[in-house]
């Protein structure tokens, strides 16, 4: 953790020791804790909740399913 005064000094230092390290800067303020962080782009796609029941393909082929046939 470093102290703010040392963050005011040092600012381009501790971005940059940030950048390389991956490793977060914590720091002190006003009684609370506040980090610097490498901001990663996130995959949407790995957000997404699976659902086993979702019929995966394409949907033109549903036209030619025979749907009496699947209900009996």
């Amino acid at each position: 953790m470093i102290h703010p005064t040392e963050l005011r000094k040092d600012i381009y230092k501790v971005l940059d020791q940030a950048l390389e390290t991956g490793k977060p800067v914590e720091m002190a303020w006003r009684g609370r804790l506040l980090r610097i962080v490498l901001a990663e782009p996130q995959d949407k796609f790995q957000q997404l909740i699976p659902r086993p029941d979702v019929i995966q393909g394409d949907p033109d082929d549903l036209i030619h399913i025979n749907w009496n046939a699947l209900l009996s």
